[in-house]
């Protein structure tokens, strides 16, 4: 039985199937390829832009970044701050380079560049990623719906699923982005009443909130010391440039919605419209977990604190004992089902939803649009046709979606093995905006040079990755650097590597060894 009123229910039902039946209606605008992939080039930048926006804000921001800001403080809104700086340099540099290249494939150019291994590297390595990304926020989201509504887990992961998969196979592109529309502007409005209903409900009222929230730290940014090995200011700084210019420029998912924009300048738009737009949501969403912790340790409010860390703790461990970081992410959920009306929580569980399904459909027409694009017109079938195409496109989407859903079933009591996968699917990923940046700027590499260039960079994310927890290795082995600094430093070693092997082979004389006459 739901553990929610029924009003709440049927709030959450109505608002998923109407999402699906709004995003299906788009099926005239998918039947060609073109239209399935880009929507022919016709959207406006308001649209992609909060599309862009609805992409970043996923189920696990609304949920992990209030139990991040509960249990810890403001270090990584930090993340944030970076936007601006990464959308600066995508909007002037990635957006017209690949409207340019009139190719809809984010991995086209490595071919033309390093050679096929180098696309097909780049394609399977987005692939692989996007399956983890997808079944880790399906997972998530259906674990909080159905603790919060009682329904059975495998059904939540099932049945969502399956809905996020129709209307992407139905509308494709068109579908993506609209339905975005529609879900981002349900996650403001579920932010605002939610940061709303904390500060007017205070017991002691809103001046209660800064109060007992900077009395704990909550509002800090972090340390400013240049010290790389915890998360600092700069450590979360240099992490975000580097993330969010992997975003706006190899990610698949960003580069199709630059084609999808009327013009250029409705591209560029469009990436400074979510990427800005994301700063202060996001801003509300760490004042959020604040917000709640000021609540939670509000007196009068014990209680509620204890309930809570009942709920969280494990079995045969002490509620007393736990630390906010140990159950931060489930305070919200707890205010949701326990604190709000009926009625609201239900829209609030659908904001939740609304999150992961903007995610989702974005992977799913990404990974439809690479493996068309990348790995069956380069291998199987160059010269394929539109009906074909679309053949592929729908029947890729819904492989991918099969594929999705059922790792998030598999990660139901094996969470572990699931993590490791995408702990590995990063690892590959996190490789490629290093190459990218050396067919881009080191404009005499070669296939070779750009080869050994991954090859090191990726030992060297194996080793970021894995020494600091790898026991058998005595402590000067393992690597100090914090993890947030694994993309920064991979992406350096790439291309510092490709572009030294580069000049070193130019600097040869005729007469070297092996030189080419």
């Amino acid at each position: 039985m739901p553990t929610l009123p029924t009003a709440d229910v049927v709030v959450l039902i109505v608002y998923v199937l109407g999402v699906v039946a709004f995003g299906c209606w788009f099926v005239r605008r998918s039947r060609t390829p073109a239209g399935f992939m880009t929507a022919g080039g016709t959207l406006p930048g308001w649209a992609v832009g909060l599309s862009i926006f609805g992409t970043y804000l996923s189920s696990n921001t609304f949920i992990g970044v209030p139990g991040r800001a509960f249990g810890a403080n403001w270090s990584f809104f930090v993340f944030s701050l970076s936007l601006p700086i990464a959308a600066v340099i995508g909007a002037k540099v990635f957006v017209p380079f690949y409207r340019r290249s009139g190719e809809i494939s984010a991995y086209h150019h490595l071919e033309k560049r390093f050679g096929p291994w180098a696309r097909t590297y780049a394609a399977g390595c987005y692939l692989l990623a996007m399956i983890g990304r997808m079944a880790t926020i399906l997972y998530g989201v259906s674990l909080g719906v159905s603790v919060l509504t009682g329904f059975d887990l495998r059904a939540v992961i099932a049945v969502t699923g399956l809905l996020i998969t129709l209307y992407t196979l139905l509308g494709g592109i068109a579908a993506v982005i609209w339905t975005d529309v529609v879900q981002s502007i349900v996650l403001m409005a579920g932010a605002v009443a939610i940061a709303g209903l904390l500060v007017l409900t205070m017991p002691g009222g809103p001046s209660q909130v800064i109060s007992i929230a900077a009395d704990a730290g909550k509002f800090s940014l972090g340390s400013f010391d240049f010290d790389f090995a915890t998360e600092t200011f700069w450590a979360v700084l240099l992490y975000g440039v580097f993330s969010n210019l992997d975003n706006f420029g190899i990610k698949q998912s960003f580069v199709q919605r630059y084609h999808t924009a009327r013009s250029d300048a409705e591209a560029r738009r469009a990436l400074y419209g979510g990427a800005l737009l994301y700063l202060p949501v996001s801003l509300l969403f760490f004042f959020i977990g604040s917000s709640l912790f000021a609540y939670y340790h509000a007196p009068g409010n014990e209680a509620l604190l204890a309930d809570v860390r009942t709920e969280a703790a494990a079995p045969g461990q002490k509620p007393e004992t736990l630390e906010p970081r140990q159950y931060g992410d489930k305070v919200l959920p707890h205010f949701i089902r326990h604190k709000l009306p009926p009625g609201l929580a239900g829209l609030l569980i659908a904001a939740i939803v609304a999150a992961a399904m903007s995610s989702i459909d974005t992977s799913l027409n990404s990974s439809a649009t690479v493996i068309l694009s990348d790995l069956y017109k380069r291998y199987v079938r160059p010269d394929a046709d539109a009906r074909r195409s679309l053949r592929v496109l729908r029947g890729s989407t819904v492989v991918w979606g099969a594929l999705a859903t059922g790792c998030a079933l598999a990660m139901i009591g094996v969470e572990s093995v699931l993590a490791v996968w995408w702990q590995i699917s990063g690892i590959f990923s996190g490789a490629l905006l290093g190459l990218f940046l050396l067919g881009l700027i080191a404009r005499r590499a070669r296939g070779a040079e750009a080869a050994l260039g991954v090859a090191i960079g990726l030992v060297a994310i194996v080793y970021l990755t894995f020494s600091p927890h790898a026991t058998f290795l005595p402590a000067w082995l393992r690597s100090p650097i914090h993890t947030h600094l694994t993309v920064v430093l991979g992406t350096l070693t790439i291309f510092l590597t490709g572009l030294l092997a580069s000049r070193l082979r130019r600097r040869r004389k005729p007469s070297d060894p092996g030189h080419p006459a």
